[in-house]
This record gives C-alpha cells, sequence and structure tokens, in this order.
C-alpha cells in the first residue's frame, strides 16, 4: 500500500466509516473518506459488488479478477464480505456499526426501500441512544412519492431528472452517459452531508436521506431557471449546440480538437478577428448569444473552415491572448500527458494485487491534510478476520441520537464572493446545512447571473432582480453590496473577514491579487482563516488564467471524446457540465476544509481546479486509457456492462424512455413484457455475455414495442414487471413532474421584483419532509443594514455615508455613475 508521509495529519484520520452496499455512489463516497485517512470497511456479499465487472478487467491472481475503475474507487479501503449465516451475520454487522463514526448505507439501491426501516446498528431505542453513528443512506427516488418503490439505474434516474433529453442530435436518440458520472455527483453528496453532521456532532447523531433522482437534477438546475424566464428554447438543438449561445462547442482543428465558447460581445467580436472575419462582429444578427443560436448554421460555414486552417494548439495559444474561453479538448492520450494536471499531481498510482496503473485524485487540495496520492485497493474479504475480532468490534462512539433539528452548520460564518453557478452553487452547499453566507456583490459589479446585457431596461426596470438562476442558486444567504475597486469598500469586508470562517471565491486568478485580497492579505487580519478558490485550472501554472464557462471544463476535461455516437464530433452535453460538478467539489472541499480546521485551529487556502473536478467523470477512459494504452471508441448508448440499456423511441413526437436491464432475472421479465418469443426461446440470450452480441437485434425488438405506447405507459409497465426504466423528460416537463412536486421538491415562493416563481429546496432530508428554505435569494444589498450592523456594529451614519459615496447600495449602476 502506498504510504503518506504523515497519515496522522490525513483530514479524516481516526474515524471509521462502514460502507455497505453497491454501486459508483457509494463507492464514491467511501473513497472521499478513505483517501483523506479515514478507516473505511466495505462490506460486500460473497459475489461482491456488480462493479467489479466493469472493463478493463485485471488478472490479479487466481483467486479474483478485478475491475480497474472499481480498483480506482476503492483505494485505501478494508474490505469484509458477508457470510451465509443471516441471523449471526446481521448481528457481527451490528455489532460492527456500532463502532463507526458514519454509516454510509446503500442497501436500498438493491433490496429497496423497505431495507432502509432496519438500520445496520439496530434500532434507535433507549438501549442504544449512546452508540449511534451518523447515518448517510442513498435511495434511488427517496422514501416517499410515486416513485419511491420503482427499480432505479443511474441512467433511469439521470433520464427522469431532465439530464438526458437535451443532449443529442435533433432527430435523436438524446446521449446517455457513462453511470459512473451520475455516481460522482450522489457520492459528493454523501460525503458532503457526512461531513456536515460531523461538524455538527455536538447535536447528536444525524441521518441523512438522500435521492439520486433529485441529486441527478442538480445538473440540470440552470435549465429550470431558464424555463421558467422564457429562455429556455425549449427543444434539443444538435450535437454541440449550446441553448443560450453560439459559437459554444467542440471544432476540428488542423491537428486536434478546440472547444470555444462565445457568450459576451467583447468575446465575439475577438473571435470574429481572429479567424479573419472582424466584420461579423457587427453583423445584427450575431449581436448576442441568444441571437447567434438562432444562426448556428450560418456561422459554422464560415467558422469551421477558418479553425481548420491551425493546429489546435496554435488556436488555444492565440486566442489567450485575447481572453477568449478556448481550450483544447483531449483525448485520453492527450490528457494523461498534460503537464497542467502532471505538475498538480492529478493523477496517481492505483494498486491492485500485482497490477499498477494510474487513476485520478481527489481535487480537492488540502496540503498536508491529504488527499493520499494514490493507494491500493483490497482484496474482496482480505480484512475478514481482523473486523470479527473482539478487539475490532469493542465499542468505539459515544454519540446519542439528535433530539432537536438545528442546522449543522449554524456556528460557521462564510463571505460569498462568487458569481455564476459554480461558486454561488459551492457557497449554497454551506448555506443549505445552515451557515450564515454573506453574499457581496458590487452595485457597479453584480452577479452576472443576474445578467450580461447592461441595457437601459437592465437598470430603469431592475432585470437584474428578475432572474430565476440567480434566485435559485443563491438562497438562504445574505446579500450585501460592497465596491471592492475602492479602499473603503475593501477595508469594509477586511472587518467582515476578520469574524469569518471560509470565504469561498471564483474570479480570475489576477482579481483578488490586484485588489490586495488574496489569501496572504486575508490571513493577517484573520489567521485562522480557510479560502476556496476555484479557477479553471488552478492558480499558479501557465494556463492559470484561462477563461472558462461550464462548457469550456467539460471540453477541457477530455470527457466529449466519450459522449454520443461515433459518427458525430466528440459531443457536448446540452448544459453547462463543468459549473454544477465545480460546484459540487468546491462545497465538499470548503466542508472537509473547515472540518480540518475545527480539528487543529488552523487555517489553509484550497487552490481549486474546476477541470480537475471534472476528471473523475472521466476516471473510466483514463484507467482504460493508462491500463489497455488506449480506448475504445464511442460507444454511443450502449452501456459497458448491463445489456440491454438505451433509449427506445415510444409514439408521439420525441417520446423516448430509457431501460436498463441489469440482471438476467430482469432480462427473463422483459422479453415476457414485450412477447418477444424468438428472444425468450434462445438459451445463448440468457447471460449478458450474448445479448451483448445480439445488441442491434435486442434493441430492434424493444423498439417495435416502445413505439406502440406512451413514453409514460412504456415505464409503468417496464416497472410494473420490476424493470429499471424511466421517461426521458425535457426539463420543462421536470416542473411538472408528479413525484417531484408530491416530494415538495419544487415550492413556490415569492420574492421581491421576481414575484412567484418554483424553487428547488435542499437535496437531503432528515425527516421524509422536504428540508425548508430559510429565505429566498436576496436583492441587490438587501442585508446591508443588518450586517453592518448585527456583524460589524457600524452607526447609521457610518451606513449611509458608505452608500452616498457609492461603496454600498441597493440598486445597480452603471460604472460611470459610480461617483
Amino acid at each position: 500500500m502506498i504510504k503518506h508521509e504523515s497519515t496522522a495529519s490525513l483530514a479524516l484520520a481516526g474515524l471509521r466509516v462502514l460502507e455497505i452496499g453497491s454501486g459508483a455512489a457509494l463507492a464514491y463516497a467511501g473513497k472521499l473518506f478513505s483517501d483523506f485517512g479515514a478507516e473505511v470497511i466495505k462490506v460486500e456479499d460473497w459475489e461482491g459488488d456488480a462493479l467489479r465487472s466493469f472493463p478493463p478487467l485485471l488478472a490479479n491472481s487466481d483467486r479474483e479478477q478485478q475491475s480497474a475503475l472499481n480498483a480506482w474507487l476503492n483505494t485505501n479501503k478494508r474490505s469484509v464480505t458477508l457470510g451465509s449465516n443471516h441471523v449471526e451475520e446481521h448481528a457481527w454487522l451490528s455489532r460492527l456499526a456500532k463502532t463507526c463514526d458514519v454509516v454510509l448505507d446503500a442497501r436500498a439501491l438493491r433490496e429497496g426501500i423497505d431495507v432502509l426501516r432496519r438500520p445496520v446498528y439496530g434500532t434507535r431505542d433507549a438501549a442504544n441512544t449512546q452508540n449511534v453513528p451518523i447515518e448517510v443512506c442513498l435511495t434511488w427516488f427517496g422514501e416517499t412519492g410515486p416513485y419511491s418503490h420503482y427499480v432505479g439505474a443511474p441512467a433511469v434516474c439521470r433520464a427522469l431528472a431532465g439530464a438526458v433529453y437535451g443532449s443529442g442530435a435533433v432527430e435523436g436518440p438524446p446521449h446517455l452517459p457513462h453511470d459512473i458520472q451520475t455516481g460522482i455527483v450522489a457520492g459528493l453528496a454523501a460525503f458532503s452531508s457526512a461531513i456536515s453532521a460531523l461538524l455538527g456532532e455536538s447535536d447528536g447523531s444525524r441521518r441523512y436521506v438522500l435521492s439520486i433522482h433529485e441529486l441527478a437534477f442538480s445538473v440540470v438546475e440552470m435549465e429550470v431557471g431558464m424555463v421558467q424566464d422564457g429562455r429556455h428554447p425549449k427543444a434539443r438543438l444538435g450535437v454541440n449546440r449550446f441553448c443560450t449561445t453560439h459559437p459554444g462547442g467542440i471544432y476540428k482543428a488542423r491537428e486536434g480538437w478546440i472547444g470555444i465558447f462565445a457568450h459576451t460581445g467583447p468575446q465575439w467580436a475577438a473571435l470574429c478577428a481572429a479567424i479573419g472575419y472582424p466584420e461579423h462582429a457587427d453583423d445584427p444578427r450575431f449581436e448576442s448569444g441568444p441571437t447567434r443560436i438562432r444562426h448556428a448554421d450560418e456561422i459554422d460555414a464560415f467558422l469551421t473552415p477558418a479553425l481548420l486552417t491551425r493546429t489546435a494548439t496554435e488556436w488555444f495559444e492565440e486566442l489567450a491572448k485575447v481572453k477568449f474561453p478556448a481550450v483544447l479538448v483531449p483525448t485520453m492520450d492527450e490528457l494523461l500527458v498534460q503537464s497542467v494536471h502532471r505538475e498538480r499531481g492529478a493523477f496517481v498510482p492505483v494498486q491492485s494485487g500485482t497490477n499498477q496503473f494510474e487513476g485520478v485524485v481527489v481535487p480537492f487540495p488540502l496540503g498536508d491534510a491529504g488527499p493520499l496520492p494514490g493507494g491500493a485497493a483490497p482484496l474482496k474479504g482480505a480484512d475478514n478476520p481482523f473486523y470479527r475480532s473482539e478487539d475490532a468490534l469493542a465499542p468505539r462512539v459515544r454519540r446519542a441520537c439528535a433530539t432537536e433539528m438545528k442546522p449543522p452548520l449554524r456556528k460557521i460564518r462564510v463571505i460569498d464572493l462568487t458569481m455564476g453557478w459554480a461558486g454561488p452553487l459551492a457557497a449554497r452547499t454551506l448555506a443549505d446545512f445552515g451557515a450564515e453566507v454573506i453574499k457581496v456583490e458590487g452595485a457597479q459589479y453584480p452577479d452576472w447571473w443576474r445578467g450580461t446585457h447592461y441595457t437601459d431596461a437592465f437598470y430603469k426596470e431592475r432585470l437584474y432582480e428578475k432572474n430565476s438562476n440567480f434566485a435559485l442558486m443563491n438562497r438562504n444567504k445574505l446579500g450585501i453590496t460592497l465596491d471592492l475597486t475602492r479602499q473603503e469598500g475593501r477595508a469594509v469586508l477586511l472587518e467582515l473577514v476578520k469574524t469569518a470562517d471560509l470565504v469561498i471565491e471564483n474570479y480570475s486568478t489576477e482579481v483578488l491579487p490586484k485588489l490586495g485580497l488574496d489569501y496572504t492579505a486575508l490571513t493577517k487580519v484573520n489567521e485562522r482563516l480557510v479560502m476556496v478558490s476555484m479557477p479553471a485550472f488552478g492558480a499558479g501554472n501557465d494556463w492559470s488564467g484561462t477563461r472558462a464557462y461550464g462548457g469550456t471544463l467539460e471540453q477541457a476535461s477530455g470527457l466529449p471524446h466519450h459522449t454520443g455516437f461515433a459518427q458525430n464530433p466528440p459531443s457536448l452535453t446540452s448544459y453547462a457540465y463543468g459549473d454544477p460538478v465545480g460546484g459540487w467539489n468546491g462545497g465538499a472541499a470548503a466542508l472537509l476544509s473547515l472540518f480540518v480546521q475545527a480539528r487543529t485551529g488552523k487555517g489553509r487556502h484550497i487552490n481549486l481546479s474546476q477541470v480537475e473536478c471534472m476528471l473523475p467523470m472521466v476516471a473510466p477512459f483514463i484507467i482504460e486509457q493508462s491500463v489497455c494504452g488506449q480506448t475504445i471508441p464511442r460507444q454511443g448508448n450502449a452501456h459497458p456492462v448491463f445489456a440491454p440499456h438505451g433509449v427506445y423511441q415510444c409514439a408521439g413526437s420525441d417520446e423516448w424512455v430509457v431501460l436498463s436491464i441489469t440482471s438476467d432475472t430482469q432480462w427473463q421479465a422483459l422479453v415476457n413484457l414485450i412477447e418477444a418469443r424468438q428472444l425468450s426461446a434462445d438459451v445463448t440470450l440468457n447471460q449478458v455475455e450474448g445479448r451483448r452480441l445480439r445488441k442491434q437485434e435486442i434493441d430492434a425488438q424493444i423498439n417495435r414495442w416502445s413505439r406502440q405506447r406512451s413514453a409514460d405507459r412504456a415505464m409503468g409497465e417496464l416497472q410494473q414487471a420490476g424493470i429499471a426504466a424511466g421517461v426521458v423528460n425535457p426539463v420543462w416537463r421536470v416542473l411538472d413532474d408528479p413525484h417531484l412536486n408530491e416530494r415538495e421538491f419544487f415550492k413556490t415562493i415569492p420574492r421581491a421584483y421576481l414575484g412567484k416563481y418554483r424553487a428547488t429546496t435542499p437535496w437531503f432530508r432528515e425527516t421524509s419532509a422536504a428540508t425548508e428554505m430559510v429565505r429566498p435569494a436576496p436583492t441587490l444589498g438587501e442585508h446591508n443594514l443588518e450586517v453592518f450592523d448585527r456583524i460589524l456594529g457600524m452607526t447609521k451614519e457610518q451606513q449611509q455615508a458608505l452608500e452616498n459615496c457609492g461603496i454600498t447600495g441597493t440598486e445597480a449602476t452603471r460604472k460611470a455613475d459610480r461617483q
């Protein structure tokens, strides 16, 4: 096993975590614990987790084959297996669970939600109240609602959540991603829930129940805001067509592929000049992103041949000079040699038996607190003897059940210097768990998600208060305004920082140093401060100044080379994928840093790379490249293990259903349901290997059946037969989803200027009811008086002086008007 220089200094050293169940979500949550030093005990039945069969396979020994992907997901863990005697094994497992600080429980994904009525550690009765671990339970659809007893799968949850329909060719079928991508998001959520509970453990043990369906929705949450504001095209626009702007896709260069995003007018003008068509910058058809997407074919007619005149590297270097968001779109072999990632230690050795290959590091660089630079995966059952010993089962944890539902982070104060989606989502995670998050904007420089078209109407009609995306991403926060370009504004910010536990920011890397507000400056007033920075490629390297959006991060990760069908170019998803992924990772990194701060009393600066946060999404392909020296071409909607699996057309225009057969029993149920007698009689199809070889024939039979019924009816009949299936919902229909609405995942609330809108509720639950929202997103400067008075003790005269000179304010002002 690869050793860390000082394991005692790792962030989670001394914690014991029980990981029980199966699937990538559970495994990744456990990996986040184990790679930061926790003692993670992975419990499997003797057949093992289905992930063990994911390619590529390693021949470790005569004893077992091991999936390289599964090995990466299980570095630095311990492995125990369940025996056949159910009564004795349950008693043993209950004793083991009571020695743990955290239980990560995914049994419901395989056994159904009824299993959650029987906690691993036993009942929550009076006899057990002093030995109760923190518990995080993963479910497909939650414990309540019409879908709660549905058979789930990552692709099914994603389809129902609106995170499939928008990607792919106009004529379909939409694109399905690799299952692990949904698992990474759910794993981050489980980890964040557990760390929040550990930060608030003085209140006692907590139990969180998560819905992977609702977590899958988080990657398209932006589009729900656009639907409500009337800005969504309500259509699938095609491969590499981004709904809010154009060009925003991937283009062939003379060598390699270049990813570009032109959102603003100056960016479009810079691109036109670079490709030799400066006259198009002033063409009224192309004046904004929404107008350019309507003329995308015309733009591509001159853009595509122009980009073929240089290599991708030449375009990247040329466009970087004018701060245009452009990146290389690397293949896996190219990604693995990029120095920007090598220098940060993004790729780490993974050992499985006698095999060693490269995987992806956990992307939270906490220095001496971790993560471990790689590690070894245990053989199945390798730690059975120890964890069945009396020494291992001796009681360790003396934690009572929480009796009051107080927010676990209620004693934490966060200064939020973020804009857009990724940074505000990271800060919102802390706010949802109860932290006091103070969002700082400038009246002259408001969050750009309030709007970027600075027309007269923007100011006179307060359009900056009427953007649903901003409202969705900034709930539960206080909002103040400070002009940080002026000394008086910076002085007030420093006074706030003195009182804070954490600062989170996602400015371009040069902004805070120019303002004299970098981490060094902030620690002069608060030496225990934690700061999380979220640039695209991290700070301190040759690409640190690269401008990026969520789609840019996806392009730079290389993921598009493994999305979609082989006949198309490398393909983006239809949403700004890198933003929610960056936000999830930023929130988790912030929580973990606060946990270390609470243990040590020391602060630290987390230099996050948002592209690096995308690399776990690409892990199957990075690992395949490392193990095999190459990757297989894009496989469309085929699954690496399960068959049949895909998107099938239903009756009606652009209606689709996803199904995923994960067992031979489900296969028999399917052929009976669709009355495919010739398939049922063929014994070679009773195992998945045979079904993969006959994919086209089987898919044709499923399509014949599905085209005769609506997507809703197809889902209902398949679920009734015990088959994981779900409608491919467009995001605008997700707002009317009966399951989400019965669970009150969406709530209609009022907000000043915006009126009533559909807000999301936090994605974790301590009871069957939705977690309440404390407050809607702030209007500009809404909490100036409260924050300056309560926290800084300013007099009304001092506050009025700041407003009079334009340092603060409650209305957006043009830069030229600020004096």
